[in-house]
């Protein structure tokens, strides 16, 4: 796959089916385990009997 370096710079990430499929991947693990440790944290101690 040839790519011309005059097309925008936009069109040529979008035509990277390989860096679609790692954003595709990383962003949500990312944000889901980001997600969970905040709410870990936000967890009240459990009081003991």
């Amino acid at each position: 796959m040839k790519t011309n370096p005059e097309e925008p710079l936009l069109k040529r990430l979008m035509d990277n089916i390989w860096l679609l499929l790692v954003l595709g991947v990383a962003i949500p693990m990312v944000s889901y385990t980001l997600w969970g440790w905040i709410e870990l944290m936000l967890i009240p101690p459990a009081p003991l009997p």
